[in-house]
């Protein structure tokens, strides 16, 4: 309580210094990056990965049926994250986790039903990526996510975050099924490129941008194996808890730790102060 006041009381006071200095505020609709937000981030990948075959195996809609039913919720999701003013923990994790859903219905049906290979569908999703990329610095001449206060920037962000999905299904499912790593492995593997990432940004000074990016995508895969190696049978090499019982346990902690960031605002930015526009 007493830090929830302490917010409030600061984010008053930066709205009063704001106005009386003739500039105005703009939230930044994204988290903080703090490990709440990677936890949760590779939480989603995993409740992607076996949401999605849930709803394949259990609905009888098809992978197109599913596909079209859950990008239609995701759509009705994105309206009203581009239409809050700012972060809210609870809108926008939604829209994490069906994002992962349907990254993961696309790049499956792209390889089971049109039967496209996956070293294609892994380049294509990476090129559809740096286009997104390319675009959105030649319009925004930032990628920064310290800024992502306009709707321009944040359509570019939810864009490169479904690319970054679907070219980490179909990057994961390369990794371990047509290289034979097997999901395990390839947890560890992705787990190991991650920590290298990471180190390369804290001790080589690599790119924080470019750093966030990429584990951004690798995480996709890391929890999409360890969502398979889950809830596959023990006749698979999996510990057979089934996609149900996975999805389950991994939404369950994805919501305890969203509504535990809803009611401490820790993963909440400062507002960004610009220059009042007058007439």
């Amino acid at each position: 309580m007493a830090h929830e006041t302490s917010s409030q009381g600061t984010a008053v006071s930066s709205a009063d210094a704001a106005v009386s200095s003739g500039r105005r505020l703009c939230w930044n609709k994204v988290p903080e990056v703090t490990v709440h937000f990677w936890i949760i981030k590779a939480l989603c990948a995993t409740v992607g990965e076996t949401a999605a075959d849930l709803l394949d195996e259990k609905t009888g809609l098809g992978l197109p049926g599913v596909s079209v039913l859950m990008t239609a919720l995701l759509a009705v999701v994105l309206v009203v994250q581009l239409r809050t003013s700012a972060y809210r923990a609870g809108v926008y994790w939604t829209a994490v986790a069906l994002i992962s859903v349907v990254g993961t219905l696309i790049s499956d049906s792209l390889t089971s039903d049109m039967g496209v290979p996956l070293e294609t569908s892994t380049t294509v999703f990476a090129i559809a990526l740096a286009v997104v990329f390319v675009a959105w610095y030649r319009r925004e001449r930032t990628l920064s996510l310290h800024s992502i206060d306009t709707t321009g920037r944040e359509s570019f962000y939810w864009l490169a975050v479904l690319f970054t999905f679907a070219l980490g299904t179909a990057a994961g499912d390369l990794v371990s099924e047509r290289m034979d790593f097997g999901h395990w492995l390839s947890a560890v593997l992705f787990a190991l490129v991650i920590a290298a990432v990471a180190l390369a940004h804290l001790a080589l000074d690599l790119d924080a941008v470019w750093s966030f990016w990429i584990a951004y995508v690798l995480t996709r895969p890391l929890g999409a194996s360890v969502g398979a190696y889950l809830s596959q049978p023990t006749g698979d090499g999996g510990v057979g808890l089934g996609t149900v019982v996975t999805s389950v346990l991994f939404l369950g902690v994805v919501l305890g730790l969203v509504v535990y960031l809803a009611l401490t605002r820790k993963d909440v930015a400062q507002p960004r102060q610009t220059m009042r526009h007058t007439v």
